[in-house]
């Protein structure tokens, strides 16, 4: 189907729910709604979906030569970032006080939160170009400058912790044994929120007579200006974001004295450009990750617990039923 095209499908495409006996009908409700686009091409639900705006959270739709901002979400390019360092965890007992105190002067909680002063961060990603792409993307920059090395609210966290690996990974270059790790989970901060309020607003004036049910599922056609424009922003603030965790962990582990022996990151809230095969034909399609983990074949991951549960470093077998994808992870439920 055309990406011009607002023609519905009188019934969505079928897609696969993994855990369906634990997801609100409301999220299936949502997926259901997403999958009767006229751009869409396949989809999978993840088992700790739950209700979001437009595309459930653990929503995963792929479309053929459209992007959807609310697809991706507000907080664009949310991720996860493990640091991993070479010594036993041990330490968080024996220095306690100390690790707890990098945690909490090192990074800032909240939303708003911004440094000041002085205790703003340098990096490179605030000399990015995309920057000067726009007018719009030039009035973030500050904002950026401004939350770098912050980490939000909600079920945002950056939390010490150990990191056990039961045999010897070529791959992170360890050894099997106890390791101290640092973990983290937030975005792009006001920048990521700020695209996409613009980006799906100007989605839905574009897509006028689109049914008002739909209507944070509106899309921006890839060959439009303004559908390259949202794709050079969400990228920008997918590397502000990966920034954003590199100076936290930075700023955290020179506060104990350590430095990571490697670490392991992914976005959760994001689109590829991907290739997949739908019924037995290979499709270039753009994948919507909306709190959802990538997982193709060998991607290495991460899936945080729910507060106080265990969190697992993965690896994707490449499973097209779930598009190659897995779930978020950081559940809210106590």
């Amino acid at each position: 189907m055309s990406p011009y095209s607002e023609e519905i499908r009188d019934t969505p495409i079928p897609y696969q729910v993994w855990g369906e006996q634990y997801i609100d009908p409301q999220a299936r409700t949502q997926m259901d709604a997403a999958m009767r686009l006229p751009i869409s091409v396949a989809g999978a639900l993840m088992p700790d979906a739950h209700v979001g705006y437009g595309l459930p959270i653990g929503g995963v739709l792929a479309t053929e030569d459209a992007v959807i901002p609310y697809a991706v979400g507000v907080d664009i390019a949310c991720r996860m970032r493990l640091s991993i360092f070479p010594v036993s965890p041990i330490l968080l007992k024996q220095k306690e006080g100390q690790f707890r105190k990098a945690l909490l002067e090192n990074t800032l909680f909240g939303a708003g939160k911004r440094w000041q002063g002085a205790n703003r961060a340098e990096h490179d990603v605030l000399d990015d170009p995309a920057w000067s792409a726009s007018k719009f993307l030039g009035s973030l920059r500050d904002k950026a400058y401004e939350q770098l090395g912050t980490s939000g609210s909600g079920n945002h966290f950056v939390e010490w912790g150990g990191f056990s690996l039961t045999a010897d990974d070529a791959d992170l270059g360890l050894e099997a044994g106890d390791y101290l790790a640092l973990a983290s989970h937030s975005g792009s901060r006001g920048v990521g929120f700020k695209i996409a309020d613009y980006f799906s607003a100007l989605a839905q004036k574009m897509h006028p007579n689109l049914d008002a049910k739909l209507r944070h599922l509106a899309w921006l056609p890839m060959e439009w200006h303004e559908g390259q424009e949202y794709w050079v922003s969400m990228e920008l603030a997918g590397r502000f974001a990966a920034a954003n965790h590199e100076i936290i962990h930075k700023r955290v582990a020179k506060a104990v004295g350590l430095k990571a022996a490697t670490h392991v990151e992914n976005h959760h809230n994001f689109a590829w450009k991907e290739k997949i095969r739908v019924a037995d034909e290979e499709r270039e399609v753009i994948v919507h990750r909306k709190g959802a983990t990538p997982a193709g074949v060998g991607v290495p991951g991460i899936i945080p617990g729910s507060m106080a549960d265990p969190g697992y470093v993965v690896r994707g077998k490449g499973n097209m039923q779930s598009v190659n994808s897995a779930s978020h992870g950081a559940g809210r439920a106590m």
